[in-house]
């Protein structure tokens, strides 16, 4: 970790002087509205001015009205709102050298030498064209006697700073754009209704999801449900694909499954470049196999609707970035982009990504199709590759036989996304050659003995399923591990995938220890972070907590619309997590919340009164609502009642209070897309490490693995998925209260405290470094949903 004097703090950056203007251009994208306002209360709050530019370069270009200066209320309760409050609009005037001047003019009217262009590549490639003629069209405006000699020399410098705002995902040099995860959310919504409807009348469906030249909604939708067949432009399917098509949807039917789900991305294509659409693989479906087959055609359901937290953090985290590269840009800084690379924000040269962006459409018209789908990025690839993995059963006489049997387990509470990674993880040992075996209740099970071979058909339609249907229990080993030794023998288990939280990893501790008196528990085990609290110490997220985010995220966007048109009003809102505050900060920053209490960041009295106050003069403003989220175990003495009942006591007069604890709805539901795909992709590659430990540790007839690298957690650090024996963990472990003892989200929670108008320190110690999107990324990278 940074040490503190080499830590940097925004407050030496200031806005003085400044204008920064926002705009949104192009296609609209849910989560734009949570950059704007970003961008707005971190302008404001670092002294600078920040304009809006409504309906995009248009409004640009159009001047009066449409550039408008914002406040800090003009961006309340927008948080929540999908699209663009701001409107968006393609200009075709903008692309002309006399529609730039134009812009360049009302601009320096106001001032205005800051862009913040949240858009596509075509926005952010304009943006630049408009950086480098800046000076040109100043030169042209003083000659028509439109500007002085001292506004040249006063806006010398147009700062340019982009966000990619767009549902296709189909930007390089970013793991995840604006509006991708909240697309996903309306594709798996729309998804998990037709498959009930499906199996009640033994239907095909085929659906048509967008992506004119990015495949990337139809591969992850894909992943997400367990689609039978999926075709998108990166990737045509070879020569021949239709009959393999129905032979794949004949087999899948005569396995006992009552569906097919089929899934197109509008620009999907064969290889001679000949349009896929949906009608063609209906007809083609009916034609030859007569199943009952019907197309649905999403459309811009995916655009509409609420923003999912993720893109809400992700969009607030990118325009509070784009602010400060705005302040520390310099005339020599090339025009960069604000991109998610694992879970930190890094910046870019907005031209490289966009000339990333084009290699990769001239690689598809070549036909070059390998090469297209390596430039679209390693995360990208890895979807391709897990897919194909999950989806494709080779024949049983064609799979390599390992003779090795490995055993699958739940442990901890449930969590969203577990079935998924089970899903993987029996179908890629089936994949490699493995007996799969699938552990019941956990470690209790285990040692009761409720344990059996699960096939690869036995986990079909898994991965949208909540909870865990293996069942979990919480029950750890030390006291049985006799018994366990004895079920590792009966049935000659050879390694151990253990999915679950911080139990799990207590497990995992605790079989290491045994292994000297115990030889059965010499074999390779690999751990899964699986828990809603997200608190396993080793990975920055587990499965579970996206869709524990998404819980109470939505709960809060109806709790606070509860109140519209109605008095002030202050919620309390207490969140589980344990010791762990990670929801109530998250899932403050995603629903807009005024204070977050949690256990790792300690509070007094004096802290609970300067909040009473700073939402009391909140309140004598145009805002109505204020939100306090507060962790279930973040003070033993100042309980959600007791700060329910301060604060309706000391807001008296001004605001009335309500309370509501959340409790387990946080654990329930299906899981978000997200889930599905992290628990899906981690598992899958936890299974491949464990074939290669049983490959390296098999000696005389057995397996025999008693090295610490051989017990090890899966866990994403940072940017990479890493593999991280336990016993090394241990030190960076609180147990007492079941935490790490560094987190990274911690980091995040001034981020918060700024957008609800809090002065306070932000560490900005690793943002300002321009990185380029040619460089290689870590060997492990892979974290977007």
């Amino acid at each position: 970790m940074a040490q503190p004097d080499t830590k940097r703090f925004f407050e030496n950056l200031t806005g003085a002087g400044k204008s920064i203007a926002v705009l949104t251009s192009g296609g609209d994208a849910q989560g734009m509205n949570a950059a704007v306002r970003a961008v707005v209360r971190m302008g404001i709050y670092v002294g600078a001015k920040v304009y809006f530019i409504h309906e995009g370069y248009q409004g640009m270009v159009d001047g009066g009205d449409n550039i408008e200066e914002a406040s800090w209320e003009s961006v309340s309760s927008m948080l929540q709102v999908g699209g663009t409050v701001i409107g968006s609009a393609r200009c075709k005037e903008f692309r002309t050298h006399e529609g730039r001047l134009k812009a360049a003019h009302h601009l320096v009217q106001r001032g205005i030498t800051n862009l913040c262009v949240i858009g596509g590549d075509g926005s952010l490639t304009g943006a630049n064209l408009f950086r480098e003629e800046w000076s040109g069209l100043l030169g042209e405006l003083v000659q028509q006697g439109l500007i002085d000699e001292d506004a040249v020399q006063k806006y010398s410098a147009l700062h340019i700073v982009g966000m990619v705002g767009s549902i296709d995902n189909d930007f390089c040099g970013t793991d995840m754009t604006i509006g991708t995860d909240s697309a996903l959310h309306r594709i798996i919504e729309v998804v998990d209704a037709i498959m009930t409807t499906a199996q009640s009348h033994q239907r095909t469906f085929v659906l048509e999801v967008m992506g004119r030249h990015c495949g990337y909604l139809a591969l992850v939708s894909a992943l997400a449900c367990g689609a039978d067949w999926v075709l998108i432009p990166e990737m045509p399917p070879a020569d021949g694909w239709e009959d393999k098509m129905c032979q794949k949807l004949s087999a899948t039917r005569s396995r006992g499954t009552r569906l097919n789900i089929i899934i197109v991305a509008e620009g999907a294509i064969d290889r001679h470049g000949k349009s896929i659409t949906s009608s063609y693989v209906k007809d083609l479906v009916v034609r030859c196999l007569g199943f009952d087959t019907r197309v649905t055609i999403l459309g811009h359901v995916q655009r509409g609707g609420t923003p999912s937290a993720f893109d809400r953090i992700l969009a607030s985290r990118m325009g509070v970035e784009a602010v400060l590269a705005l302040l520390e840009t310099t005339a020599n800084t090339p025009a960069c982009v604000v991109s998610l690379c694992g879970n930190q924000s890094v910046r870019l040269p907005l031209m490289e990504c966009v000339q990333m962006t084009q290699e990769v459409q001239k690689a598809m018209d070549e036909k070059k199709f390998e090469e297209a789908v390596k430039l679209r990025g390693r995360s990208f690839e890895n979807n391709l590759r897990t897919y194909k993995l999950l989806a494709h059963r080779e024949l049983e006489s064609e799979m390599s036989q390992s003779n090795f049997n490995v055993a699958v387990l739940n442990v901890g509470a449930p969590a969203a996304g577990m079935n998924a990674a089970v899903r993987s993880a029996v179908r890629v040992g089936i994949s490699e050659g493995h007996k799969m075996f699938a552990v019941n209740d956990g470690f209790e099970g285990f040692y009761k003995g409720q344990i059996k071979e699960i096939k690869w058909a036995d986990v079909g339609g898994w991965t949208g399923q909540g909870g865990s249907l293996l069942g979990t229990k919480r029950t750890l080993p030390a006291k049985h591990l006799e018994k366990l030794a004895e079920q590792m023998r009966i049935n000659n288990i050879n390694a151990l995938l253990v999915i679950g939280g911080f139990e799990a990893y207590l497990g995992l501790l605790e079989l290491l220890s045994a292994r000297g008196k115990y030889d059965e528990f010499c074999v390779p085990m690999v751990m899964v972070p699986a828990t809603v609290s997200n608190n396993v110490t080793g990975s920055d997220l587990s499965i579970g907590a996206d869709t524990a985010l998404n819980a109470i995220t939505d709960t809060c966007d109806r709790i606070k619309q509860s109140a519209s048109g109605t008095k002030r009003r202050v919620f309390i809102i207490e969140t589980m997590g344990g010791y762990c505050g990670y929801l109530a900060s998250v899932g403050g920053l995603a629903a807009g919340a005024d204070a977050a209490y949690i256990y790792e960041e300690p509070f007094d009295i004096k802290d609970l009164q300067s909040n009473v106050e700073h939402l009391t003069e909140k309140m004598k403003t145009s805002i109505q609502r204020g939100l306090i989220l507060r962790n279930e175990n973040s003070n033993e003495n100042y309980t959600t009642d007791f700060i329910y009942q301060l604060y309706s006591e000391e807001g008296r007069g001004v605001f009335d209070c309500r309370k509501n604890v959340l409790g387990h709805m946080q654990q329930g539901g299906a899981p978000s897309p997200f889930d599905r795909n992290f628990g899906t992709k981690i598992s899958a590659k936890a299974m491949q490490w464990l074939s290669k430990k049983l490959k390296e540790t098999f000696r005389q007839g057995r397996v025999f693995a008693n090295t610490e690298d051989s017990c090890c957690l899966l866990g994403m650090r940072r940017r990479a998925l890493v593999f991280q024996p336990v016993v090394q963990l241990r030190d960076e472990t609180d147990f007492v209260h079941r935490i790490p003892k560094e987190q990274w989200w911690l980091k995040l929670r001034p981020l918060m405290k700024i957008l609800a108008k809090y002065k306070t320190s932000y560490d900005v110690s690793d943002s300002g470094q321009l990185e380029h999107v040619v460089r290689i990324r870590p060997k492990d990278l892979d974290v977007s949903a």
